[in-house]
């Protein structure tokens, strides 16, 4: 079986400020910002949140579809699926477009300032979840507003479990467009601040919204991770790593791993134990794309910061 991944394709141009950007940034002077970064460190990737899950559940044998729309000027990218062995048969072709397109500037810290030409994503409500055949599990993440909508709506039609992950697209919503993503979703992976967000939005406080699905899963960076599913909070360790090379795609790494527990029916204490590793594999590699292993290694690694294989 397989799972759908609607979301974003995207060339990730990303730069590293060898400084702070708190050291540039007058805090009584945000109303009239106007500040220029210099970026000695520049290079392009691929990336996107539907490229960056899919590359990271096939790392993992799994099988991804991605559903998404790009750009006239996506053939390097199709190139890249291709080797890699990741279908296109549901990423669409819009002519006359670009391709989402995202400026990621880094800094000392960690922090980043990103922004995001969205191009073909815009006509993403273009796809249908029913175009794809032996769906066994989805992900609903950052997208068009209207295909992310419409995706939500037609996974649960159709009675497929999926995660709702709605990340940097969480702007584009109000409370009710929220609370809605929430009772068609089976499960919902936010980071620390998505979650406070969506419960300031939504007026629910997070057990209430636990309450709603099979599992609340909220990510917190380097102090590891949390999963609220059936009354109970399970905490996942973060994984040891040996240098923290780049963030970009450690939150897509991350809901991989979710794909690949939950795909595999495993429990929560490993499917989230997956998935930090995945993450913290991800951050010791520069780009979202560009780190390497079987499975088989997968599981070695798995076995030396946990103590058991799965």
């Amino acid at each position: 079986m397989s799972a759908l991944l609607c979301g974003s394709y995207a060339y990730d141009t990303i730069m590293v400020f060898p400084d702070h950007f708190k050291n540039h940034i007058l805090p009584d002077k945000v109303h009239m910002l106007n500040v220029s970064f210099l970026v000695p460190q520049m290079r392009r990737e691929f990336g996107g949140c539907a490229g960056n899950i899919a590359y990271n559940l096939k790392l993992l044998g799994g099988d991804p579809i991605p559903m998404a729309t790009v750009g006239g000027d996506f053939g390097p990218y199709a190139d890249w699926m291709d080797k890699h062995g990741i279908t296109r048969q549901h990423v669409k072709v819009v002519d006359d477009t670009y391709t989402g397109q995202a400026f990621i500037t880094t800094d000392l810290d960690d922090n980043q300032i990103t922004a995001f030409h969205p191009g073909a994503m815009n006509e993403s409500h273009q796809l249908k979840v029913t175009d794809a055949s032996g769906v066994k599990i989805g992900i609903v993440s950052p997208d068009g507003r209207d295909g992310m909508i419409q995706h939500a709506e037609q996974f649960a039609e159709a009675g497929i479990p999926f995660i709702f992950d709605p990340g940097q697209g969480m702007p584009m919503f109000d409370g009710d467009d929220l609370a809605r993503f929430v009772d068609q979703a089976t499960y919902a992976a936010l980071n620390d601040y998505e979650a406070q967000l969506l419960a300031e939005k939504t007026g629910k406080s997070m057990d209430e919204i636990a309450g709603q699905l099979e599992a609340l899963i909220v990510t917190k960076g380097g102090e590891g991770s949390f999963i609220y599913t059936g009354g109970k909070t399970i905490e996942i360790p973060p994984t040891p790593i040996t240098e923290a090379k780049d963030p970009t795609g450690c939150g897509d790494a991350y809901r991989a791993g979710l794909l690949y527990g939950l795909d595999n029916d495993m429990d929560w204490e490993t499917t989230g134990r997956i998935a930090s590793l995945m993450g913290a594999i991800k951050i010791e590699h520069a780009g979202t794309q560009n780190h390497h292993y079987t499975l088989d290694q997968f599981k070695d690694m798995f076995e030396k910061n946990f103590g058991y294989r799965f």
